[in-house]
């Protein structure tokens, strides 16, 4: 089990320290508004009401010996700064940064933020690419360069072999696991012959995955 600390509990910080606690992980949920602290104290590991920006009341609460730290507040640009600081200065662990924008993530990126996320950008990235293709199940954009996709094997690869495809040398991507009925199939080597009905995990920069959404 691992210790979060949600600070901040708008709309994202609260669902996230919910779906964290239903996982089985330790959560302490910290807001300054005590309505969006009651409304997530019977479903987390600990609720405080608390002005998270002081550096006295994040080491009183313990916040920086949490394994990870999302800061989650991302329209404000001065408190998301002051309490990532604060947090740096005590040593904590792993800090992940709600932003607002572009420039608010450049800005927590060069003060340390560990990983600095765009939940909004993030969402839409992600469904624009699944509406805009009947073939794709599931995307995750890992970097400007880089994502995974799930999609439903192209019919030019079912009843053949990765080692017959020659995917990695052929298209530049990766299979990183294989969805077939219930099971999730991550053993994944030159031999595993791709059936009717699978659905691909691939990994790859995503100008080399694009050709291969397109496949029927």
């Amino acid at each position: 089990m691992k210790s979060f600390a949600v600070l901040g509990l708008g709309r994202f910080g609260s669902e996230l320290a919910i779906q964290l606690s239903r996982q089985g992980e330790d959560v302490i949920a910290v807001d300054r508004d005590r309505k969006c602290v009651d409304a997530v104290a019977d479903e987390v590991t600990r609720a405080v009401t608390a002005n998270f920006r002081e550096q006295d009341v994040l080491e009183e609460l313990g916040i920086n010996t949490c394994d990870v730290v999302i800061l989650s507040v991302g329209s404000d640009l001065a408190l998301s700064v002051v309490t990532l600081m604060n947090l740096k200065a005590l040593g904590t662990p792993r800090i992940i940064c709600k932003a607002y924008d572009d420039m608010y993530k450049d800005v927590l990126l060069r003060l340390g933020a560990d990983e600095v996320i765009l939940p909004e950008s993030e969402v839409a990235d992600k469904l624009s690419a699944r509406l805009a293709s009947s073939h794709l199940r599931d995307y995750l954009k890992l970097s400007d360069d880089t994502a995974i996709q799930e999609r439903n094997t192209p019919s030019a690869w079912c009843g053949k072999t990765i080692g017959e495809l020659k995917i990695r040398n052929r298209y530049k991507i990766n299979v990183i696991a294989l969805r077939r009925d219930a099971e999730t199939i991550i053993s994944i080597d030159a031999d595993t012959q791709l059936l009717e009905g699978d659905i691909v995990v691939l990994l790859g920069n995503i100008t080399d995955l694009e050709p291969v959404l397109k496949m029927p």
